[in-house]
């Protein structure tokens, strides 16, 4: 049996927070890929329409010819506080992507929100898989 040497992936975080609609922009937990123009154009449309959440990106003009975005969203929540983290790694089959759930270490507001992460990396041939981590 061979083993498979992992090595992280550099990636660049576009943005990382909540989305505050209560659950109105219609995205539900999900993690995507997106690698063309439209599909990114349809999701920013998506996250900024009850907040303009995407103002505060690094970036939202993204050469498609040359990387993909990779999108995390996490469930609704009932209070504040919960965020998201990823760290990326390819083996010789895989690029890995293991997203922790962060809750908040003490109660919280009690708005809704629903934590997102999304990276920009270089496209690559292996396909992406997403695994849930507690580390």
């Amino acid at each position: 049996m061979k083993t498979s040497k992992s090595e992280t992936i550099l990636s660049t975080l576009i943005a990382k927070g909540n989305l505050y609609g209560s659950g109105a922009e219609g995205i539900k937990a999900q993690n995507i890929v997106v690698s063309n123009q439209n599909d990114w154009d349809t999701l920013i449309t998506k996250m900024n329409s009850v907040n303009t959440v995407t103002s505060g990106f690094s970036e939202v003009e993204i050469d498609f010819s040359v990387f993909d975005v990779v999108a995390v969203f996490g469930e609704v929540k009932g209070s504040g506080g919960f965020s998201l983290d990823l760290n990326m790694t390819k083996n010789s089959e895989n690029i890995v992507v293991a997203i922790k759930q962060n809750a908040p270490d003490r109660l919280s507001n009690s708005v809704m929100t629903q934590p997102f992460y999304i990276v920009k990396v270089r496209k690559s041939d292996l396909p992406i898989i997403f695994t849930k981590t507690n580390e």
